[in-house]
């Protein structure tokens, strides 16, 4: 949310942990998170597209652990070296930045759950002109991990792009005869969590046994071995189970099979376990690297077909004589006011916002669904002229968010789809990127 120098921050804007408005009904938990990821990703989409003339945009990250008071004295402190700064143009910026962000802490005694980010300057709009712009980031996704203040010609923006890395966890097990070892890759990290070597003998030679008798205690050697192993492993995956997409499994030869047929996992990771197996050379650190790149494909693609099963549903239905489901924002809002959506289906891609305008002459308010910047439209009421007509800018709101919480008013559940696929691709471009798979044939 952008607010002009001056203007008193709207009650709830900051929430701290403080204040929230409250729902009638509750989201799960990953939708939520999808939600915040989603509008953060718009976010830093405009916070990395602001320039400062000079360096006077400023940015202060404030971690959950940090003192809000602390922050304050630092800004102060800041201040007062600004007031050293030669030019008297860049000096007014960057003490309106400052300003603008101890206004934004007063009154607040902590950071909130996750932290908070301020960012705050003069950003240029064209035509060597500026605009005061305040923006309060206090619902992330995620902790911020350390204090950060900075003023520069742009905002910094790392810690947010961190948050919005895909940290999807898969379990990976490599496992023969031989040897074993097991972790967890997420993102671009492998953790190998142990490796095990076996003592289960591969030949004999001892004269005067019976070859039977000893090929029976190599099995149950083996055997022992296995459930070892599938058992350490249970029990470490469980700590992360909330965490797991998968468990891969991999190895030389056939051992991998009858390993995860074998009944030895706990029955919460043995659901978990994904049904193609990879081979892979070794069955050590070296065979998880392995793993990973020739799972990589099935990893990335697991989430995006879940998104490709929701759009090729909402494609089945809309061909259908009575589709339970519809598209376009009117028709949607419809929908959802009807309590008639049971899946809304949200374009990552979508960037509109429905702003709020009022007419000066008849005092005529409307809203409408715009994308970008676009003109100030005249009044549709009286015909007055665009310079009869002014924006509410605290009463704007992102289509995504508005959408989504008349969603949570019905019981919907909100998906939002990538740009990944080429369904991905379909929903933003032939409709619009708003969609909905209905509870009932609706018209």
């Amino acid at each position: 949310m952008s607010l002009p120098l001056g203007v008193p921050l709207p009650e709830g804007l900051i929430t701290g942990g403080l204040t929230a408005a409250p729902l009638v009904v509750r989201m799960s938990d990953d939708e939520e998170l999808q939600e915040k990821r989603a509008r953060l990703r718009k976010q830093l989409e405009e916070l990395e597209s602001y320039r400062g003339m000079g360096t006077e945009l400023v940015t202060v990250i404030i971690p959950p652990d940090r003192q809000v008071s602390d922050v304050r004295h630092q800004l102060g402190n800041e201040a007062g070296q600004a007031a050293n700064i030669k030019s008297k143009s860049t000096r007014k910026h960057v003490t309106d930045a400052i300003e603008s962000a101890s206004h934004a802490l007063a009154g607040l005694r902590n950071a909130g759950e996750n932290g908070l980010a301020l960012f705050c300057g003069h950003v240029i709009v064209g035509n060597n002109k500026t605009r005061m712009t305040t923006i309060v980031l206090d619902d992330l996704p995620e902790p911020l991990t350390s204090f950060r203040y900075r003023c520069d010609s742009t905002f910094e923006t790392s810690q947010i792009a961190e948050m919005l890395i895909d940290r999807t966890a898969y379990g990976l097990l490599v496992i023969d005869r031989s040897e074993a070892a097991y972790g967890i890759a997420s993102g671009r990290r492998l953790h190998v969590q142990e490796y095990i070597p076996s003592r289960v003998p591969s030949k004999h030679g001892r004269g005067g046994q019976s070859a039977q008798r000893f090929e029976r205690l190599i099995e149950e050697a083996a055997t022992a071995f296995f459930k070892k192993v599938s058992e350490r492993a249970s029990n470490y995956w469980l700590g992360h189970l909330e965490n797991l997409k998968g468990i891969i499994v991999g190895g030389p030869g056939a051992t991998k099979d009858s390993v995860v047929n074998s009944g030895f996992f706990h029955h919460e990771i043995q659901q978990r376990i994904l049904p193609t197996m990879f081979d892979v050379g070794y069955s050590n650190e070296s065979g998880l690297r392995e793993l990973i790149q020739n799972a990589g494909g099935m990893m990335d693609q697991i989430e995006l077909d879940e998104e490709r099963v929701l759009v090729d549903r909402f494609l089945q239905e809309i061909m259908q004589a009575h589709p339970k489901a519809t598209y376009s924002e009117m028709r949607v809002r419809s929908a959802l006011d009807q309590g008639a959506v049971d899946i809304l289906l949200l374009s990552e891609s979508l960037r509109k916002r429905l702003e709020v305008y009022s007419c000066r002459q008849c005092r005529h308010t409307w809203e409408l669904t715009v994308e970008g910047r676009p003109a100030i439209p005249d009044c549709p009421e009286c015909q007055a002229k665009a310079d009869q007509v002014r924006i509410n800018v605290e009463a704007g709101r992102d289509l995504t968010d508005d959408l989504a919480e008349n969603a949570k008013r019905s019981s919907a559940s909100v998906k939002y789809i990538s740009m990944d696929t080429e369904e991905g691709a379909t929903l933003m471009t032939a409709f619009g990127g708003v969609a909905a798979l209905l509870r009932w044939p609706w018209t």
